[in-house]
């Protein structure tokens, strides 16, 4: 089993390039907090919050992944060069029907030369 990386707050630490490396390898969800149960609703993953990623041919984020707790709802890949090989915020908005009374978001970026990074859970409120 891979290791999973975690986001850390990055108002905590004091080393900037430490700063760096945890905000852009980490996936930040942004979503309203409420959902109506059968209707589309948007989910919105960007990795990194103040610094940008590489989109390098050796070192990119090659995939974002939304679970719902342990279930896998949606997957985006990503190819080196889709961002035009500049450092940028890979963006991705997926949408999905919810069913049952909440959802537990939580999103994976992963980092060819980094590995794996899961964002803080979102939890998100379904009304019938």
């Amino acid at each position: 089993m891979p290791k999973i990386n975690r986001y850390q707050d990055i108002s905590e630490i004091d080393k900037e390039a430490k700063k760096d490396y945890i905000d852009r390898h980490s996936p930040f969800i942004h979503c309203a907090s409420e959902a109506k149960a059968g209707e589309p609703f948007e989910v919105t993953v960007k990795m990194g919050n103040e610094y940008t990623h590489p989109d390098d041919f050796d070192h990119f984020i090659e995939s974002i992944t939304l679970f719902d707790g342990e279930k896998k709802l949606a997957e985006a890949i990503y190819v080196p060069g889709a961002l035009g090989n500049t450092k940028a915020h890979n963006t991705t908005t997926f949408t999905i029907i919810p069913t049952g009374k909440k959802l537990n978001l939580v999103a994976h970026g992963y980092c060819t030369k980094h590995g794996i990074w899961e964002s803080t859970p979102v939890e998100v409120t379904v009304t019938e």
